[in-house]
């Protein structure tokens, strides 16, 4: 479905399966089921220790945004249906799962959460740091009951988290040329034909070659760009191969040059080999975030409103991002001493270049085809 169908294991930290409280009887429970590595553990012990009564807190760290989402659907299932379910999720066949009251889901899942009826809105009312939440964001989560954005919608995320999609590339292969790569413009040059991998995702190839043509990653009528056929013709030249998963493996080895890919699955790699360099393209990127949804169904809990004003704080955002590697929705003041050289220029927020940058918002199902169709007409003509 998108960027997080695929095993995310290389992202931060993990934090440990429980986390409890001392036990008893009339305890507030709080269960959280959370995309692994994506709070580090000893931000929920902070947690933990600043709520002013005992509490009984789970946090689960599942691999994979797909796990989660078909965690959302067997919820909302009938009891009789949910045992064939069960065998593709993380947990054994035997073991029941309740529903938690809060768990992660990316951005690009959330008009399919909303419209299967699978999570609730949130009540910002109690979430103090709603307000202080940067307009960008607010739009994110604010949709209709099909899930489309509408800024008189209702809220139905807390975004915790955010990345980009950035261009990787080898400085060694790259050195014998006067030109490192900056914009997506350097994707069709001719020095880098077969030497490219790209995401095998028609939303993020097409996104970026109408983001090289000035235009919108969510245009919906693609049928009326002229030049779009043929640009994505020479860029498919340009391609080795189209991958989701193993598109890194390549550039490490010399096999490619560069690569398109997301932040959290190319920072770490950045981190182990010196040889490879990271940008955010100058014309703008796509974007994506992690969110915080409450399942359908589940009853209210004020320890859900609590942890998402925690995770709001400057403090603990900055240390969410530094920890994790990851960008962050709220307004810290994270200086450039706080990260890595090489992470510099992906972590430390350029506003310009967020400004030019856009969300995979959803799209008609006509256009989404039409994504689809010449996605797939782009990839038989190599």
């Amino acid at each position: 479905m998108d960027r997080r169908s695929f095993l995310l294991g290389t992202s931060g930290l993990v934090v440990s399966q429980m986390l409890i409280g001392c036990n008893g009887k009339n305890q507030t429970q709080f269960n959280v089921q959370l995309l692994k590595g994506s709070i580090p553990g000893h931000v929920v012990n902070q947690f933990r220790k600043s709520l002013q009564s005992q509490a009984s807190l789970k946090f689960v760290p599942i691999n994979q945004i797909h796990d989660l989402f078909k965690q959302l659907q067997t919820w909302q299932q009938p009891e009789a249906n949910k045992e064939g379910w069960r065998r593709f999720l993380p947990f054994t066949q035997s073991q029941k799962v309740s529903k938690s009251d809060l768990v992660t889901l990316g951005d690009y899942w959330l008009k399919a959460a909303i419209e299967q009826k699978l999570i609730q809105p949130l009540a910002t009312e109690q979430i103090k740091q709603w307000s202080a939440l940067n307009q960008k964001w607010q739009q994110l989560v604010k949709r209709d009951d099909q899930g489309n954005l509408n800024p008189q919608g209702q809220v139905w995320a807390a975004p915790y988290r955010w990345g980009n999609t950035v261009i990787i590339y080898n400085r060694e292969k790259l050195q014998q040329f006067d030109w490192q790569p900056q914009d997506w413009d350097d994707l069709w040059r001719s020095e880098l034909r077969s030497r490219i991998s790209l995401l095998n995702h028609p939303r993020e190839v097409i996104g970026l070659v109408l983001k090289k043509l000035g235009k919108s990653y969510n245009t919906e009528n693609i049928a009326q760009i002229s030049s779009l056929e043929t640009e994505l013709q020479t860029l498919n030249q340009q391609v080795k191969f189209y991958d989701s998963t193993t598109y890194l493996e390549p550039l490490i080895t010399g096999d490619t040059w560069l690569a398109v890919g997301w932040s959290n699955d190319v920072i770490p790699v950045l981190t182990r080999y010196p040889k490879l360099s990271a940008v955010i393209p100058q014309s703008g990127t796509a974007i994506w975030a992690d969110l915080w949804v409450q399942p359908a169904g589940v009853n209210k809990n004020n320890l859900l409103s609590e942890w998402v004003n925690f995770c709001w704080q400057p403090n603990i955002a900055k240390q969410i991002t530094i920890l994790t590697k990851t960008n962050t929705p709220i307004a810290t003041n994270i200086a450039a001493s706080d990260i890595s050289e090489p992470l510099q220029n992906l972590l430390l927020i350029n506003q310009e270049l967020l400004d030019k940058s856009e969300f995979l918002l959803p799209l008609s199902a006509a256009a989404t085809q039409k994504y689809d169709s010449l996605f797939k007409k782009m990839k038989n003509l190599g």
